[in-house]
């Protein structure tokens, strides 16, 4: 089975070799008929520690890291 690939924002850098990433999803609801967004953040293992808040990541699911960390950091977009 594939790994999953999320795209999401960074907003928090302060503990060591972790970021935590916004990730937004949007879907239509299923009685109103309404664009909705949902946001949830997810715990990612940042090892050199290069992504600072306001960048735009990829994010890959992977084996349990720690209690909260399930996901690593492939790429990322630096903000201007």
């Amino acid at each position: 089975m594939p790994k999953r690939i999320l795209q999401g924002v960074v907003v928090s850098d302060k503990q060591e070799k972790t970021v935590v990433v916004k990730v937004e999803r949007r879907f239509t609801h299923p009685l109103l008929k309404k664009t909705v967004r949902r946001t949830k953040n997810y715990h990612a293992h940042d090892e050199a520690g290069t992504f600072k808040v306001g960048d735009l990541v990829s994010i890959q699911e992977t084996r349990p890291i720690s209690k909260l960390k399930r996901w690593t950091v492939l790429t990322g977009e630096n903000k201007a």
